[in-house]
């Protein structure tokens, strides 16, 4: 019998992404400053507003309402008529000192004894539907978003696209949780007016003549382009199979980003993630530095689990983290394979060795994965993990100079300890 699975994603156009990807680049921003900078950066996206909130311990010193207006800039919110552009809005920062209660659990005396940030669980995921080990309904979903911001951007084709978009996927999986066919994609996305007109008859009409416009463009111009970019010629024929497509069902979609809906950091932890495939602890990501587990946990997860997979250790794993703020070591790490086992280790004999492979300290995930680079804007649009990792001179602040530095971007999706796990299970 088939099972349906579905996935969401939204364009950096969309007032949470906003929201996040302005977070993230004020977290990049301190850590070019000062790598040792504590931050928790909130961002709140309404009608020619931007608010920035938390709390921050650096050395350093950052242009806040510059950065915020650069990321809105960059997205594409520069004209007047979106009520919500890069020059015009207004920036209001309450951006304050970080709590010494909380600093104190995390900051030792000796950098390996650096306590968790905070209390929580964290999951990672892997599976063998892509080459990158993601489910592919969240792929595909976050591909749809990206080639319509490519295309505006490109502003060659569909001239009238605007930042804000949503797309949603379904895919049918066999017996065997083999994914065999797409079954139904949702697209929406924010267009130019096409015709004002004050009769309704009229507007209904120039509704349905927009909506169609707009779906035969969707047919025609992006979704060949992401079939073309399908590695797998499998995924590529889901393509030419009969499918359900929605286009703007609701109609026309010309009020979005901020000025249709208010966007908040931390609100599309799904999307940045599996697409609901595993399981997530609740804690978001963007705007918070290394420290704080909810991210570099989460990021330690993703690259644990991608890499038991890779192995051969198993078909598919979630894995669970825990900590107590203040705390060095993890209290527990879960592992589920999903009857994909394949070494003669039982789930929980696998999750102790693995304790002993990995250091899961804050320290030992920090210093693995390069995580006090300022690496972090990238990540907040269109998913932090299935990304593929690179290489990238920036300009940080070292010693009170201004040098340019090599560092690398998501360090979490390295397949580098498939030998190690595969000789510890004698794979």
């Amino acid at each position: 019998m088939s099972r349906f699975i579905t996935a969401e994603s939204v364009s950096e156009g969309h007032p949470d992404k906003i929201a996040d990807q302005i977070s993230d680049a004020l977290l990049d921003e301190f850590l070019k400053q000062d790598k040792n900078s504590r931050v928790a950066c909130e961002t709140l996206v309404t009608t020619g507003l931007v608010f920035l909130a938390g709390e921050v311990k650096t050395e350093g010193y950052v242009d806040v309402q510059q950065v915020a207006r650069n990321v809105i800039r960059n997205i594409g919110y520069t004209k007047e008529e979106y009520k919500f552009a890069a020059d015009s809005c207004a920036v209001i920062s309450t951006i304050h000192e970080q709590s010494p209660d909380i600093n104190q659990g995390v900051d030792r005396q000796k950098p390996e004894e650096q306590g968790a940030g905070d209390q929580g669980m964290m999951f990672g995921y892997a599976c063998k539907d892509t080459e990158d080990f993601m489910p592919l309904p969240i792929v595909l979903a976050h591909q749809i978003v990206h080639e319509l911001a490519q295309i505006r951007k490109e502003n060659v084709m569909m001239k009238y696209l605007r930042p804000d978009a949503k797309s949603q996927v379904t895919i049918e999986y066999d017996d065997n949780n083999q994914p065999i066919g797409i079954d139904t994609i949702v697209i929406s996305t924010q267009h130019d007016e096409f015709i004002s007109s004050e009769s309704k008859n009229a507007t209904n009409s120039v509704e349905k003549l927009t909506r169609e416009q707009i779906e035969k463009d969707i047919r025609l111009l992006v979704l060949p382009r992401i079939a073309a970019k399908q590695r797998r010629n499998e995924v590529k024929a889901m393509f030419t199979k009969p499918f359900k497509l929605y286009v703007n069902p609701t109609g026309q979609f010309i009020i979005g980003g901020p000025n249709g809906d208010t966007g908040l950091t931390g609100r599309k932890i799904i999307v940045d993630t599996y697409g609901g495939r595993g399981s997530h602890g609740g804690g978001a990501f963007s705007g918070k530095d290394p420290s704080k587990v909810d991210r570099s946990a989460a990021y330690a997860m993703r690259h644990l689990a991608k890499n038991m997979v890779a192995s051969g250790l198993c078909d598919e794993v979630s894995v669970q983290i825990a900590y107590a703020i203040g705390e060095k070591d993890p209290v527990a790490l879960y592992v589920d394979t999903f009857g994909t086992n394949h070494s003669k280790f039982s789930e929980g004999e696998i999750a102790k060795k693995l304790l002993e492979i990995f250091d899961f300290t804050p320290y030992g995930i920090i210093k693995r994965l390069g995580l006090t680079n300022p690496i972090y804007y990238p990540t907040a649009s269109y998913g932090h993990f299935g990304r593929t990792p690179y290489k990238k001179i920036v300009e940080v602040l070292e010693n009170g100079k201004l040098t340019s530095k090599e560092v690398e971007f998501y360090t979490w999706e390295k397949l580098d300890y498939v030998d190690k796990i595969q000789k510890a299970f004698n794979i």
